[in-house]
């Protein structure tokens, strides 16, 4: 039987990301992002092997980029297409995993947005694309949230009255779940560990950013919450800030909550504590130069990231290791280099020919010999959600 193909689609406010995924290749059959959509600048990117290309997409919405993008996909694939994975960010305390589309978990989706209001809508203008130009195939939701659902009540419920729980959901649901799997799963077999007997924290560190303690394959608690703005420092998200501070503003700015929402998803983070750039790269090589606002901004980052990992601990019976993913945690030796410093008590020891060789998809173990692990695995959601699209199928055939 010949390998299987899948499209996997991420589908943002403003962007397409999209990945055709072969089971027997480590190596995506096509790759590419449609951007900044909607607006005169709308450009389509994608890669085809070695080869890389642009069209200009002059003001096309989703639907179009979709019928501009698909003839690339069916040709890439030969026509051969097994099925669809959709990332979807938020799918509330209804899915603990995968699940194939139909009306009734596009409805749930739907209902979701009112948790996650820049992504779901985003994703299902995504969803009703692929629908429409492909109603035979096969087409699953992977949710961000899923992985998380494993958490114990006393990670995921806030100290608030019990009516906003249990009549509106308010609780702590956690993202970037599909990562944190495969990472620690990734993990588990660079080091010859059982998934089931093993034990990590997982960093995912890019414009957003997250923790995870993660126990025998299962997520048992993690930084983000009812949205994903807590936890973390991030590119431009604040993360945890004093619940009292939308007061603070509004009473003294007079700003209302859309504005003060605004600030703390858009204009905080790293980039509201540099004033200069969301971007550690950018941040890093300012730093170099002296730039104090900019090694402060980093400095944070750094700090609040220890302390969340140090108090990730709490749900590990043992530790294996420390993962660092994500394009920062990938990338940013001195951010790997800089979380360790703050997280002394743990014996933590960088190998540091082998930290600053991990750049660029270079992935492995950075630890000291004699010290916990600590290793640095690229994360691959797009393969994580064409193995789960697949597993559906193959469960329902």
């Amino acid at each position: 039987m010949s390998s299987r193909n899948v499209l996997v689609i991420n589908s943002g406010s403003s962007s397409i990301k999209f990945a055709l995924v072969n089971e027997d290749s480590e190596q995506f059959l096509i790759q590419g992002l449609a951007e900044r959509l909607g607006s005169s600048e709308a450009v389509l990117n994608w890669q085809l092997g070695d080869e890389k290309h642009v069209a200009q997409l002059h003001g096309a919405d989703h639907k179009e980029a979709f019928a501009r993008l698909l003839p690339l996909v069916q040709k890439a694939s030969h026509g051969q297409l097994t099925g669809i994975g959709h990332r979807v960010v938020h799918g509330g305390a209804h899915f603990t995993e995968a699940s194939a589309l139909n009306r009734e978990v596009i409805d749930v989706i739907r209902r979701a947005a009112v948790l996650a209001p820049l992504h779901n809508p985003a994703g299902l203008i995504g969803i009703e694309a692929a629908m429409a130009l492909y109603p035979e195939l096969t087409q699953v939701a992977v949710f961000d949230t899923a992985f998380h659902q494993t958490m114990p009540p006393h990670a995921y419920r806030y100290a608030v009255p019990e009516h906003l729980y249990t009549d509106h959901n308010v609780r702590r649901y956690g993202f970037h779940g599909t990562s944190h799997m495969y990472v620690s799963r990734k993990a588990a077999a660079m080091t010859g560990l059982p998934v089931e007997d093993s034990c990590w924290l997982t960093a995912h560190l890019g414009n957003g950013c997250s923790t995870a303690a993660v126990v025998n394959g299962e997520s048992l608690d993690t930084s983000m919450g009812l949205t994903p703005l807590e936890g973390l420092v991030m590119g431009t998200r604040s993360g945890d800030v004093d619940p009292s501070l939308h007061n603070h503003l509004a009473r003294t700015l007079g700003w209302d909550t859309q504005r003060i929402e605004t600030v703390l998803t858009k204009e905080s983070g790293l980039l509201g504590l540099s004033g200069l750039s969301n971007d550690m790269r950018t941040l890093i090589e300012a730093r170099e130069k002296g730039d104090e606002r900019a090694t402060l901004a980093i400095e944070v980052f750094c700090y609040r990231l220890a302390k969340s990992l140090a108090g990730m601990a709490c749900a590990l019976p043992k530790l294996d290791g420390l993962i660092f993913t994500g394009g920062i945690g990938e990338n940013a030796s001195l951010v790997r280099s800089k979380t360790l410093d703050y997280l002394r008590l743990f014996n933590f020891k960088l190998d540091e020919a082998a930290n600053l060789k991990c750049v660029r998809g270079v992935g492995g173990m950075i630890s000291a010999d004699n010290h916990p692990r600590v290793l640095v695995v690229p994360t691959n959601e797009e393969r994580q959600i064409a193995v789960e699209t697949l597993a559906l199928i193959d469960a329902h055939a």
